[in-house]
């Protein structure tokens, strides 16, 4: 007769599949991992990833924040929005490793993701609209395009130039970003370098 892998290990590896880069034999390695833990390290990690369900979203820029706060702590900060200076990004590890750099004092938007006809991701899906009326809003003298520079983040950093120069500066990140790399993948002082050598957008 042939094992019969029990219910609860073929569920958990159908969740762990759903993360990125994870098949079969890595879930599997990670569950037997797992089966070595206390009950104790067990329900608190169990805990943890359901505590997830009550997280919210800043309502202005976009982060990940308390369910009962509609609108984060760098959003409301007094020394942050008194620099007029935002920042945007595609996506939350893009914000993340910007953040982390320490080298950036304003705010951020987060667009979700970049234009792409292909996939149907068009202005109205990345809520340009609600970038242009908090840019307005705020007066933001300043916005900084840190986008991935792939052919759709190059086409939605012309988009967002196009849109917003008449309302206020708007610069690309610079040097030390690799043509096709990813914010999220890039070390502090790489970030750093491409946030001070930063240059003006003009027309294309």
């Amino acid at each position: 007769m042939a094992y019969k892998t029990p219910e609860s290990i073929k569920e958990c590896i159908q969740s762990f599949k759903k993360l990125p880069g994870v098949g079969e034999r890595s879930a599997m390695r990670n569950i037997l991992h797992m089966l070595a833990w206390s009950e104790d390290d067990i329900i608190q990690f169990a805990h943890s990833i359901s505590k997830l369900l009550h997280l919210g979203q800043c309502q202005k820029c976009g982060v990940y924040c308390a369910e009962t706060e509609k609108v984060c702590s760098l959003c409301e900060s007094e020394e942050r929005k008194s620099q007029k200076t935002l920042c945007v990004v595609e996506s939350f590890t893009d914000f993340m490793a910007i953040e982390n750099s320490e080298k950036f004092g304003g705010v951020y938007h987060i667009l979700g993701n970049v234009l792409n006809p292909l996939l149907g991701i068009g202005p109205e899906e990345l809520k340009i609209s609600k970038l242009v009326n908090r840019v307005k809003e705020e007066k933001i003298g300043r916005v900084i395009l840190a986008i991935n520079p792939t052919v759709e983040g190059e086409a939605t950093c012309s988009f967002l130039y196009e849109t917003l120069n008449s309302y206020c500066v708007v610069e690309r990140i610079g040097f030390g970003m690799p043509i096709g790399g990813s914010l999220e993948f890039l070390d502090a002082q790489t970030i750093s370098t491409a946030l001070q050598n930063r240059k003006p957008m003009s027309s294309i």
